[in-house]
């Protein structure tokens, strides 16, 4: 189910389709078994020559402008994610946490709030006989059930689809975010044969000390891998990033038992407008608090332990940054007002206010009302729900005391910042969504150019206010980016 109407904004247009969707369809039958949720994976294919954004490396905009039209094929009818750019391989590990301090905003009767999250980072490239052992191990496996805790030598070096069998299932279903975010036809995708660029559980990088960190948050609806394209290109460059599902708000989430949280979106089918500002008010607070319980997670010298070989010690807590798409977005700027822990942020096309006015009279979220005092930067699309995020973002704009720059991507759309420019193109040609849905979700700018300037921006801000490594990317309009452009100047 559409939602048309303008004005109430994306969130609550996208948790309304969300439900109207999920609820109209009924309920799927059966779930493919498969193992524990891990995180994306295939060889990368440069290996570590210099530190990336370290004096004499290869400058990130120009390198991913180069190499995206390569790894985003606009004829191919196999969708696949662009392989990561910079200098690093990529390692990927899957953890299950549970948060006793808190029962699930969503369903209090299921105990404790459990989140999944994902790391990404940099790794070493492994010999080629070893990377081949490694996928054929992983061919030879079956479906089934892991442990919760594994170590690398029971994963070994193979590399993750980028979503388990069972999720990516639910995910193409009537029921899971393919379908009530993207339009794509149920089942009519196999969203089971993406792989990504990461192996499973290698140690980090030879020699690795320090790694910036970045937390990243999905949109509303959007499982945690669903921009591991970008997540990738971060990793490769020397960060380390967490990715976070927020259960029963992602359309699903595998728990450590086997379980698949679904989404509880369809609850809002048919809800009032005081019950949808409700339900959107506590997906915020949930996504919020997940947030500050992984920066908890993460300050545990002995939770880091159990990471992957060396990973733990490399990791630096004193520069932590968050991004994150529509929702993700306004997560990652609400985060940033909360908890000083994070150092820098950035909002990919989310709004950041909701349905009704709160107890103060205002629509408007916190951030939105206050700002942060810490370098932020909001990337916007040109479509026409573009417009849902000007008050908002005129609001946290007008009292943001950091640095903050906002840019328009031109011909992008809300779904253009995810992993939807990438993967869609290709199905929508083995026609599991119309050309017209396609633009709708993505927009009409060439993928290889939403993806080498999605990349180029959000490494060149990290590597600015996490690294005090300046490309002067963010200074203002680039020459290699047209379809870039400055809503006035950058401010400090």
């Amino acid at each position: 189910m559409r939602v048309q109407e303008r004005g109430d904004g994306r969130l609550r247009r996208r948790a309304v389709a969300a439900a109207g969707a999920l609820v109209l369809t009924g309920v799927l039958s059966a779930l493919v078994p498969a193992p524990e949720a891990r995180a994306a994976g295939a060889p990368a294919v440069s290996a570590p020559t210099k530190t990336p954004g370290a004096p004499g490396a290869p400058d990130a905009a120009a390198q991913a402008s180069a190499a995206a039209a390569a790894a985003t094929d606009s004829t191919s009818t196999r969708p696949a994610l662009p392989a990561p750019t910079g200098p690093y391989a990529v390692g990927t590990v899957t953890r299950h946490l549970v948060d006793h301090a808190r029962k699930d905003p969503w369903k209090p009767e299921r105990g404790d709030r459990q989140v999944v999250i994902s790391l990404f980072y940099p790794a070493d490239r492994e010999p080629a006989d070893r990377e081949t052992a490694g996928r054929e191990t992983a061919g030879r496996e079956t479906a089934g059930r892991e442990p919760q805790h594994r170590t690398a030598r029971e994963t070994g070096p193979r590399t993750a689809p980028h979503m388990d069998a069972a999720s990516a299932a639910h995910f193409g279903s009537a029921r899971g975010a393919g379908s009530f975010n993207y339009h794509v036809r149920p089942d009519a995708a196999d969203w089971t044969a993406t792989r990504t660029h990461a192996r499973v559980a290698v140690p980090v990088a030879h020699g690795s000390r320090a790694l910036p960190v970045v937390l990243y948050s999905a949109g509303l609806g959007d499982p945690r891998t669903w921009n591991t394209g970008l997540v990738e290109e971060l990793a490769s460059r020397g960060y380390v990033v967490v990715t976070v599902d927020h259960t029963y708000d992602s359309s699903e989430v595998r728990l450590a038992g086997g379980e698949l949280a679904e989404s509880v979106l369809p609850t809002l089918a048919g809800a009032s407008p005081s019950e949808i500002d409700a339900a959107l008010r506590t997906a915020m607070r949930a996504r919020v608090d997940d947030t500050r319980f992984v920066l908890d997670t993460l300050g545990s010298a002995q939770w880091r332990q159990g990471l992957p070989r060396g990973l733990g010690d490399a990791v630096d807590l004193r520069r932590v940054g968050m991004a994150g798409q529509s929702a993700g977005g306004f997560t990652a700027a609400q985060a940033l007002h909360d908890d000083r822990r994070l150092k820098a942020g950035i909002n990919m096309d989310g709004q950041m206010d909701f349905p009704l006015p709160d107890s103060t009279g205002s629509k408007l979220s916190s951030v939105a009302r206050e700002g942060v005092d810490r370098p932020f930067l909001l990337l916007g699309s040109d479509g026409p729900g573009a417009a849902d995020n000007r008050a908002s973002w005129a609001s946290f704009r007008q009292h943001a005391r950091g640095w903050q720059a906002e840019l328009t991507m031109a011909g992008a759309e809300h779904g253009t910042y995810t992993d939807a420019v990438s993967l869609l193109p290709a199905f929508a040609r083995q026609g599991a969504l119309s050309e017209e849905d396609l633009r709708q979700d993505v927009g009409t700018i060439r993928p290889d150019r939403a993806v080498a300037a999605t990349r180029a921006y959000v490494v060149a801000f990290f590597d600015r206010f996490l690294k005090q490594q300046d490309g002067r990317l963010l200074d203002g309009p680039s020459p290699r980016f047209p379809e870039v452009g400055f809503q006035g100047k950058p401010t400090s």
